[in-house]
């Protein structure tokens, strides 16, 4: 009997320290906690525009159930294993940036095309669309085992340079940083030569002089102080766009309210950070002028002229990967047609 009284004074016991203070503990127990990791310098503008705005939508979504912890400036690894990362579980959630995993992610690169959208937000409105649950899903993240989380997408890039620069042929034969892909045939356009790197390594490769300038957003130019004398102005060299991933295998531990959260976290994100990379193009620019960087208008034959040499890019991007037995065709009708009506 005095068994039976004992047990009923534990349980009781516990039921009661469930009720306080051990079930509250129990309640924290239940949070989930993920590990976002890129290649982003702290303060950096996409990760204001796009990455913490994400973070904090889901949080507020899923009522605080999702907390982040967040490692930026490759803290966790580098840009090009990132992705990695993610499949192997050292990360959550990673910045992939496709061209700087091309032999993985070849299709990816279709928005980096030149002259293909005007604005960062006709081109992640195209992309989004394919990344979610379209054609880069289900050819290109799926077959590596990876979902998209959001998409971002820059505003048009332009070249930047040190050497004097005043007119197309100047650019002959100098070394322009490219992000790889379809940039590469771009820089190739403009007799220049491509030289492959991530965001991170451009200002040591400019000041040692590695490389004499970059195709690069105004914002990016400005956010990593490159010391650079001439931008174009008005031009669509392509841009960059990247996604925040998370393995299949990560992706499916998580219960289904938590993963609509992410999504729809992922639209309202691709519409907030478009906006913001739009409006940033003029004011960007305007911190250049400032710095003294000069900005160079080409004539109207020289634009004719480029936008000769440019135009034939995509095709050929396509072209490349259909011969090595990718739908880069496909791909590219796809993200065409997904494209919002020219205004």
């Amino acid at each position: 009997m005095k068994n039976v009284f004992l047990r009923a004074a534990i349980m009781g016991t516990l039921a009661l320290a469930l009720a306080t203070g051990h079930g509250q503990a129990w309640a924290q127990d239940k949070k989930i906690r993920l590990r976002i990791a890129d290649a982003l310098p702290a303060g950096h503008y996409i990760a204001q525009y796009t990455t913490r705005y994400w973070m904090e939508e889901v949080t507020r979504a899923t009522n605080g159930t999702v907390e982040f912890e967040y490692y930026p400036a490759e803290q966790l690894g580098k840009a090009k294993d990132l992705l990695a990362l993610a499949l192997s579980g050292v990360a959550d959630i990673a910045y992939v940036v496709p061209s700087y995993v091309s032999e993985k992610m070849p299709l990816s690169a279709v928005a980096e095309l030149p002259g293909a959208f005007p604005t960062s937000c006709a081109g992640v409105t195209a992309y989004w669309k394919l990344s979610k649950d379209g054609l880069l899903a289900s050819k290109e993240f799926g077959p590596n085992g990876v979902r998209a989380l959001f998409s971002f997408v820059l505003a048009p890039y332009q070249v930047a340079v040190k050497p004097k620069f005043q007119q197309l042929k100047d650019l002959d034969g100098l070394k322009l940083r490219s992000i790889g892909g379809a940039q590469d045939i771009t820089v190739r356009k403009l007799n220049a030569v491509p030289v492959r790197m991530a965001s991170p390594e451009v200002f040591e490769s400019l000041s040692r002089g590695t490389i004499d300038g970059a195709v690069f957003p105004y914002s990016s130019v400005v956010t990593y102080n490159l010391p650079v004398k001439y931008v174009t102005v008005g031009e669509n060299f392509g841009t960059a766009a990247g996604h925040y991933m998370m393995s299949e295998a990560r992706w499916k531990t998580l219960p289904a309210s938590v993963q609509k959260a992410m999504l729809d976290a992922g639209d309202a994100t691709a519409r907030h950070g478009c906006a913001l990379f739009d409006k940033d193009v003029d004011s960007a620019l305007e911190k250049l002028k400032q710095r003294q960087v000069a900005p160079v208008q080409l004539s109207p034959g020289e634009r004719r002229e480029l936008a000769s040499a440019l135009a034939t890019v995509a095709s050929e991007w396509a072209e490349a990967l259909d011969k090595r037995g990718k739908p880069g065709s496909e791909t590219l009708r796809a993200f065409r047609e997904a494209l919002p009506p020219a205004r």
